[in-house]
């Protein structure tokens, strides 16, 4: 039986995680430094509700060396911890195996590929949020695309596999030869509806329905779209459609900028704005909303440490 260890189970890494050891065709390892998140998956399972409800049984550990050998890893931490995870955990995986990134922001694949051989490019949609430990609620429903990270040649047979098994466990994951253009349409979404949401302390929705903040999204995604021309990749959809999509979604989802803003954590501008600033810098092309709300958002991380 294949092993299939989750790095990073907060809310996406832990829909992953479920819907994995639910179905039963993969050993499924879940490692997170959340150690009252683990303690509750080891105990009672890992509980997921709303758009899907049930309790899977599946491994969990705080601790990387008891983690096995693994066939597939799925990387789902915050992009800003995405050097110490995979460090943590880079012996379980050896010149066979294959790890996905399916986190937000763009620069992730480089740093995991550090440490592993084969990495597969990943992009999801499916958003959800804590309730308790060991209980996640599963806010919106979406596809993931997958794909091989050019530089490590990975081959798509390993793309095609894991795709597999994640599809047949209820999430659904399209395998792409070229995954950068599904990866560029969320990052042009996220560094749009993120940082507004961040700023303003609206939800997804009511950002979208107030006309200056939904006019700024438009401005935002603009930008972005001129900086994936430039570098020739064609993309996986319209970002605007997906604001539209997340507006008309039950209930009031706040954005993970948000919900990072209001715990006081860093968030992830740098893999989201910044990275379209630097590839716009790189390309000749110019992103002043890009760079100005990048600028805001870590003049606000910047204030938690009461400068003076």
């Amino acid at each position: 039986m294949l092993k299939i260890c989750i790095i990073g189970c907060g809310a996406v890494g832990s829909l992953f995680a479920a819907h994995l050891a639910q179905k039963g065709e993969a050993e499924v390892w879940a490692y997170d430094v959340w150690k009252d998140h683990v303690e509750a998956i080891r105990n009672n399972g890992l509980r997921i509700s709303g758009a899907a409800d049930f309790t899977a049984k599946l491994n969990a550990t705080s601790d990387p060396k008891e983690l096995p050998r693994c066939d597939y890893g799925i990387v789902a931490t915050k992009a800003i911890h995405t050097r110490g995870a995979i460090a943590q955990v880079a012996r379980a995986f050896d010149e066979n195996s294959a790890v996905c990134s399916v986190q937000n922001g763009v620069g992730n694949e480089e740093i995991i590929a550090e440490h592993v051989k084969y990495v597969i490019r990943g992009t999801t949609f499916p958003a959800g949020h804590p309730i308790a430990p060991g209980h996640i609620g599963f806010d919106i429903m979406g596809d993931t695309w997958v794909g091989p990270f050019e530089a490590t040649n990975t081959p798509m047979s390993k793309v095609e596999e894991l795709a597999g098994l994640i599809t047949r466990s209820g999430m659904n994951v399209i395998p792409l030869k070229d995954a950068r253009g599904a990866q560029w349409t969320k990052l042009i979404f996220n560094a749009a509806t993120n940082p507004v949401g961040a700023l303003t302390l609206l939800h997804h929705g009511a950002a979208t329905r107030f006309a200056p903040t939904g006019q700024l999204f438009s401005d935002l995604i603009a930008e972005g779209e001129a900086v994936a021309k430039a570098l020739g990749i064609e993309l996986h959809g319209d970002p605007r459609a997906l604001v539209q999509k997340g507006a008309n979604a039950p209930g009031k989802h706040r954005a993970s900028m948000l919900q990072d803003v209001l715990a006081k954590r860093q968030t992830e501008v740098d893999f989201m704005n910044g990275a379209i600033v630097k590839w716009g810098e790189k390309t000749g092309v110019a992103t002043p909303l890009n760079k100005a709300v990048w600028g805001l958002v870590k003049g606000l991380e910047h204030a938690w440490s009461d400068p003076e």
